[in-house]
């Protein structure tokens, strides 16, 4: 590994055994950093030409098990000083360099997800501030560039032309004196209620939760150059309310404009559950109402029932997935029924995409997917983007769930096959049992017996019970309640399977199991279920560039 462009200036107080200096000049795009799983997690603070910059903690290590970097560009050419307050044996190894330290095997690491969005480097939850803006899709989450576990939340950044193939941009959103940025959500503000409008071109406005051990606030901060760079707002925050709710749990503000009256409405999950506020301009906000029973990351949107604009309503969800149907008049949410469930599994968090096309009046969803990687040196998932729609069924009107239509573009072309056996099947899936990124439709039928489904490398991934109606360990009940078919459209990837069953009724998603492959690879287990129909699609992957 090449270590060039950082000049040594000083070597500070390295001969102390405990905490330590090292002062640079920076010189290269990437300063790389040395870490070890089983290190202390120590503070590590950057002083660019005498004044603190950034700081967090890392577990830096002189015998590192990866390596996460910073970005420096906007540093270049600057004195660096790095303090840390642990062992100062791995100060020496930081190197710069105009590559991240793994660049040869980026995206192609042992357990890399190969159709899933991962950070390069560093841990990954929640998606933030959901966003279509002049050809872009925004994705920014919550994202520690430090280590591949939780901590020094920021604000990842990642663009896309297609919601599939992702270029992961510089962190957007760093830790200030108000504390960690935490989870929030964009706008564009095209009228300049803000007033941080620069000529023509309109600021995007985001509005995120800053965290500190004493209290979670709500700020904002606003881009003026497509999300690349952001200016805090000075009057922040904008929403102080720990006193009010005697409680720290006030975050995850999903802010959008609503068009009948002509507002901002702020959806803010405050102790136990979500409060709407609105604005006139983004910074001054009034509490209207609140409605319990919702636990962090909330969203309220619009949809039509079956397609039809003329009969719409509202949906507000929360972290789990759980969610109410009802009606919204700008300053109160009146639930009409629920409380529903439409996914289970890893989903976590999900946010829906904001200011989408004009042509394209789909609401699409990305949620977290709460999946592990193994020894890499990266940690977290984003699900696959899904379209979400109403649709009346005999229980009410209900969410459906299913994978976008850009999804098909990574596909291969098919091989289907109809009416066979369960040994016919696992013969006909017998060529795929060691390709690691597929995407199976299959159409079963219970005959002999009241259980069936499909395992992967011995891992069960669909499990179908007639009998107590479940659908791996969950109640699912058909449209038909005499019903014994089930359609599925599973999508595997190297660490993910996600499972969309009958058009999107009810979705599951889970860890993948990381073990040596069995002999066995894919097979459809059960007392003679029949498969009415399977498609089988290898699935390109969207890091080949």
């Amino acid at each position: 590994m090449k270590k060039i462009l950082l000049t040594v200036l000083a070597a500070g107080c390295l001969t102390f055994a405990w905490g330590g200096d090292r002062t640079l000049t920076v010189t290269a795009r990437y300063l790389n950093l040395p870490v070890a799983r089983q290190a202390d997690r120590r503070q590590m603070t950057f002083h660019i030409d005498g004044r603190p910059e950034r700081s967090f903690v890392i577990r830096l290590s002189a015998k590192p098990d990866y390596w996460v970097f910073c970005d420096m560009s906007e540093y270049l050419g600057k004195t660096l000083r790095i303090h840390f307050d642990g062992s100062p044996a791995g100060l020496d190894h930081i190197y710069g360099d105009n590559q991240i330290a793994g660049a040869d095997s980026l995206y192609r690491e042992a357990n890399r997800p190969q159709w899933h969005f991962t950070t390069r480097r560093g841990w990954t939850n929640d998606p933030n501030g959901l966003l279509y803006y002049d050809g872009e899709y925004h994705l920014f989450y919550q994202h520690n560039p430090y280590e591949s576990e939780w901590e020094n939340m920021h604000w990842g950044h990642a663009v896309s032309a297609d919601l599939i193939h992702w270029e992961e941009l510089p962190d957007a959103l760093y830790p200030d004196r108000h504390g960690t940025v935490f989870s929030g959500s964009t706008v564009v503000d095209y009228e300049n209620t803000a007033g941080f409008n620069r000529a023509t071109t309109p600021a995007i406005v985001a509005a995120y939760t800053a965290d500190s051990p004493e209290r979670q606030v709500q700020c904002i901060a606003y881009s003026l150059d497509k999300g690349r760079t952001w200016t805090r707002y000075d009057g922040n925050p904008v929403i102080n309310s720990k006193e009010q709710w005697n409680s720290k749990d006030t975050r995850d503000p999903r802010i959008f404009r609503y068009a009948p009256s002509n507002h901002w409405v702020m959806v803010l999950n405050e102790r136990n559950g979500h409060s709407i506020y609105t604005s006139a301009d983004l910074k001054h906000w009034q509490y209207e109402s609140h409605i319990t029973g919702f636990w962090e990351c909330p969203d309220l949107f619009e949809l039509p029932v079956d397609g039809n604009p003329r009969n719409t309503r509202r949906v507000m969800y929360g972290a789990s997935g759980t969610y109410l149907i009802g009606r919204f008049d700008g300053r109160q949410f009146i639930p009409e029924s629920g409380k529903h469930r439409y996914t289970t599994g890893a989903f976590y968090a999900a946010q829906t995409v904001a200011n989408m096309p004009d042509d394209d009046d789909r609401r699409i969803q990305i949620a977290w997917g709460r999946i592990a990687h193994g020894d890499m040196p990266f940690n977290g998932i984003m699900l696959l983007p899904t379209e979400l729609s109403l649709r009346t069924t005999k229980e009410g009107i209900k969410l459906f769930s299913n994978p976008v239509k850009e999804i098909d573009r990574l596909q291969s072309s098919g091989h289907r096959a109809d009416h066979l056996t369960v040994e016919q099947a696992n013969r006909f899936l017998e060529p795929f049992k060691n390709i690691d990124a597929l995407r199976i439709k299959a159409r079963l039928r219970l005959s002999h017996a009241t259980d069936a489904g499909l395992r992967l490398h011995g891992q069960p991934i669909l499990t179908y019970d007639m009998n107590f109606n479940t659908v791996n360990g969950v109640f699912y009940s058909p449209e038909e309640p005499t019903s014994m078919e089930l359609s599925v459209d599973i999508l595997i990837d190297k660490t993910s399977v996600e499972v969309f069953v009958d058009d999107g009724a009810y979705s599951f998603s889970l860890q993948r199991e990381i073990r040596p492959r069995h002999r066995d690879g894919l097979q459809f287990w059960g007392n003679r279920p029949e498969i009415l129909s399977i498609e089988v699609y290898e699935m390109a992957s969207i890091w080949n560039r």
